[in-house]
């Protein structure tokens, strides 16, 4: 959790604290006490990286897709108001998508 906080030094704002963060591959979804920010690190070297910054009640609703026999990877669906295609993200075949959900939807909804 340290390393996500001092990654996240350079966009947090005064009192944020980072409360939950999961891994997807080089991805990284981390809960913060006001915000969900998606972190997509680009390119080879990762170096490039993309912070996309959400606040919980721009979340209109989201959807969890389970890996399948043949499909390996879940997908976690969410979408911002005022769009009309949500945001994607890949899970590999474990129950991680389930905790992120479970995460979500307890900041989403309270």
């Amino acid at each position: 959790m340290k390393a996500v906080e001092k990654e996240l030094e350079v966009i947090a704002v005064q009192n944020e604290r980072v409360e939950k963060a999961y891994i997807l591959i080089r991805d990284l979804i981390v809960f913060t006490n006001t915000r969900l920010i998606l972190i997509d690190k680009q390119g080879m070297t990762g170096k490039k990286v993309e912070y996309h910054s959400i606040p919980y009640k721009s979340i209109t609703h989201f959807s969890v897709e389970t890996a399948g026999t043949f499909d390996m990877d879940a997908e976690l669906k969410i979408w911002i108001s005022s769009t009309t295609n949500p945001i994607s993200k890949q899970f590999k075949k474990d129950n991680s998508i389930f905790d992120v959900q479970k995460a979500l939807a307890t900041y989403v909804l309270n």
